[in-house]
């Protein structure tokens, strides 16, 4: 055998190797709109570092939502790929996500920094062991002074024990906007959401299908932008969510 087939036999070997052990995927999954102030920072406090050394490809993926502030331009400059989804709407930024990106862990939280990314190795740790779906819990964790209202943590916590009764399950912070998945999960969901009632869609299809799901209690900061929520319409929207998600899966059953 000569020095050229030593080689390549030495690739193939390499090869060989790198197939055997690949290197999983951590998705980090910001839907955004007009979030040009703090769409650099979401992007800089994803531990990139500490997920590398645990053997995690990392990808932060922008989901732009008709931004017209440069949102998609900054979130370039911070290495994210960026999908455009000109149908505003959270739920249509979120339902997106799912269908044109994959990873072996899909991390998704708001692009106005209220939820650091900081936590995410402890949520990736609870998905590792065999949850499939794990939230990050303001109203268990640690809420910022002005980070939420008294009259939205009332009704948080009143769609969150509609939430529970309906579906007969336990959760604290059904409207979180930090969730973390098993890579598997999110193709499955039946998802129709157009707004901020995808959380309670997603919660809804979870339990039907009968997913493993678990919580991290986080800190909450507050937005240094106007919010886009509307509270007694959006709320309203979240119940009526719940409600008809329900009467579906006792169609079903």
């Amino acid at each position: 055998m000569g020095p050229t087939d030593i080689i390549a036999v030495a690739a193939f070997a390499g090869q060989c190797v790198e197939m055997q052990s690949p290197t999983q995927s951590v998705l980090v999954v910001i839907p955004a709109l007009n979030e040009v102030s703090t769409i650099g920072h979401v992007l800089e406090e994803i531990p990139y570092a500490v997920l590398g050394a645990r053997g995690y490809n990392v990808r932060a993926v922008v989901i732009d939502n008709g931004s017209t502030d440069g949102t998609a331009d900054v979130a370039r400059q911070y290495g994210a790929e960026v999908i455009l989804e000109h149908q505003r709407g959270k739920g249509f930024a979120v339902r997106r996500a799912f269908a044109d990106v994959a990873g072996d862990y899909i991390f998704l939280l708001d692009g106005d920094a209220t939820y650091p990314a900081v936590h995410i190795p402890e949520m990736l740790t609870l998905l590792e062991n065999g949850t499939d779906v794990v939230l990050g819990s303001r109203l268990a964790g640690v809420r910022a002074p002005g980070s939420i209202s008294r009259f939205n943590v009332i009704g948080n916590t009143l769609l969150t024990v509609l939430a529970c009764a309906l579906f007969r399950t336990r959760t604290s912070d059904l409207c979180t906007g930090f969730w973390g998945f098993r890579g598997g999960v999110p193709p499955n969901l039946n998802l129709t959401a157009r707004g901020f009632n995808i959380e309670a869609e997603m919660y809804a299809e979870v339990v039907r299908r009968g997913y493993r799901f678990g919580e991290v209690p986080i800190q909450y900061r507050r937005r240094p932008t106007p919010t886009k929520l509307r509270a007694v319409r959006d709320g309203w929207r979240i119940a009526r969510m719940l409600v008809r998600k329900r009467f579906e899966s006792l169609r079903r059953d």
